[in-house]
């Protein structure tokens, strides 16, 4: 029972849970990100390279069976090689744009986690015995 105990407390601490929650925070943000890259970044790269579809972009590998669509979808399903460097684009695009975010994030919350000087906690007022001592002996060197 002893091994339970430690687990329940391991896992009921506060920073497994602060994990927990990051974790699943951070599966959908990644899901916001992957429709920021897919939907509104790489389409517009696409316009300007003039690809307009960088998941679509492949190599064949093998033979491909007769009747087989030209498409990476159709390609994968019929099991031929494919050497699929737009997906790959567009995984790195995506990891770019969420480290970038993560940085800005990341230096937002220090800049924030910064004391400001003028906030700064005035020193503690002296002890009233101190202050009783410090007049005698003033009134002792008069």
């Amino acid at each position: 029972m002893g091994m339970m105990k430690e687990f329940r407390e391991f896992a009921v601490k506060g920073n497994v849970i602060d994990l927990a929650v990051g974790v699943i925070i951070g599966a959908a943000f990644a899901k916001i990100v992957d429709s920021v890259v897919s939907d509104l970044v790489l389409p517009l790269v696409g316009a300007v390279i003039g690809k307009i579809d960088f998941s679509n972009l492949f190599i064949i590998l093998g033979s491909v069976p007769p009747g087989t669509a030209a498409t990476l979808d159709a390609l994968k399903k019929a099991g031929v090689p494919v050497f699929a460097y737009g997906n790959f684009i567009t995984v790195a695009v995506n990891f770019a744009i969420l480290a970038f975010i993560v940085f800005l994030m990341i230096r937002q919350i220090n800049r924030l986690r910064r004391e400001d000087p003028a906030e700064a906690v005035p020193p503690a007022a002296t002890p009233e015995d101190v202050v009783l001592l410090r007049e005698i002996r003033d009134s002792l060197k008069k």
